[in-house]
């Protein structure tokens, strides 16, 4: 049982149920935050309800943190806009002079006009720092406050093994099926899909949440690292975001059935599972509302459904936030 929950690629491993613990409510509204010298105050972007759940108030930004700057009345404000939360991802910009920004000491990348994007795993600890190296030297620091995300526990009528009849066929294909999805997430390609405003790739029903304790006839597995649409088996389903096709699998992999998986630049990535069929392939450049496959039931699943995770660098973050409310 245990090694299957750490084989489960991309649905990541969790703790036994047993030891499972619900987290808090936590805030689905936007904010921005700033680096500013003390005297000011960040500000805030206006509240946006989060698709399906209720609007909780936006986490307070904790106070601005000292300057190491011999110049501390000069603003330096870099824009965050979005929920430091478990599962949720924020985007960016560079103030005028910076030259670097780190996230809890790994580099953060940008483009030409300072243009970035972090997120937050489902497991991120209570903080995270940023740190920002200006061209003359000294730097700018912060601590966010991380939210907790809200996981439920979902229960699914759904082989554990998925299409892998024995646990012994499960472990002889799974490290093959593993390796192709790591390559796939290794490679860098260039796009904008990351700036875009996101769109649904399907209409439906959600019928499974991000992050969610999943329980597969009674066997506890892997929390479930995407969302699922109920949109119909032979629907087809577009791309949220323009973006490059890293992996477009036709032979079904165990629990993920034939996987398409997409590239939207700067580290963040897509992936669509239990496809009926593909209607790209690998290396393929895709738009915006483009057709990319069709639901189906391929691997593990209790119905015809399309799931979709999505991925910052190794960050495990949540569609939702990203989509427009329906």
């Amino acid at each position: 049982m245990r090694r299957l929950a750490r084989g489960a690629g991309l649905d990541h491993s969790a703790a036994m149920i047993r030891r499972f613990r619900p987290l808090a409510r936590c805030p689905r509204a936007a904010l921005v935050v700033l680096f500013l010298p003390a005297a000011c105050v960040p500000a805030t972007a206006p509240t946006i309800p989060h698709p399906s759940r209720p609007t909780t108030p936006a986490v307070e930004a904790s106070p601005p943190g000292a300057l190491d700057s011999a110049d501390a009345g000069r603003p330096e404000a870099l824009e965050l806009t979005g929920v430091p939360r478990q599962g949720g991802v924020l985007l960016g910009r560079l103030p005028r002079g910076a030259r670097t920004l780190t996230l809890d000491g790994e580099d953060v990348a940008y483009d030409g006009e300072g243009r970035f994007i972090i997120a937050f795993d489902r497991d991120a600890g209570e903080k995270a720092d940023l740190e920002l190296r200006f061209a003359d030297g000294h730097t700018a620091r912060r601590t966010l406050s991380v939210a907790p995300g809200e996981w439920r526990i979902e229960r699914v009528n759904a082989n554990p093994t998925g299409g892998a009849a024995t646990s012994e066929e499960f472990q002889a294909r799974r490290a093959g099926e593993l390796e192709q999805i790591a390559a796939a997430r290794a490679k860098a390609n260039q796009s904008d899909g990351w700036r875009q405003r996101f769109i649904w790739p399907v209409s439906g029903r959600i019928s499974g949440v991000f992050g969610s304790q999943r329980v597969y006839r009674g066997q506890p597995g892997s929390y479930h690292s995407g969302l699922d649409i109920a949109g119909g088996a032979g629907t087809v389903y577009v791309a949220p975001a323009d973006g490059v096709v890293t992996l477009a699998v036709m032979t079904p992999f165990t629990l993920e059935g034939n996987l398409l998986m997409i590239d939207h630049g700067m580290g963040l990535n897509s992936a669509f599972l239990h496809s009926e069929q593909l209607l790209v392939k690998a290396g393929d450049v895709v738009r915006q509302g483009q057709p990319l496959g069709i639901i189906g039931a391929t691997g593990r699943v209790s119905g015809p459904h399309l799931h979709w995770s999505m991925k910052w660098n190794a960050a495990r973050i949540d569609p939702l936030p990203l989509l427009p409310p329906r």
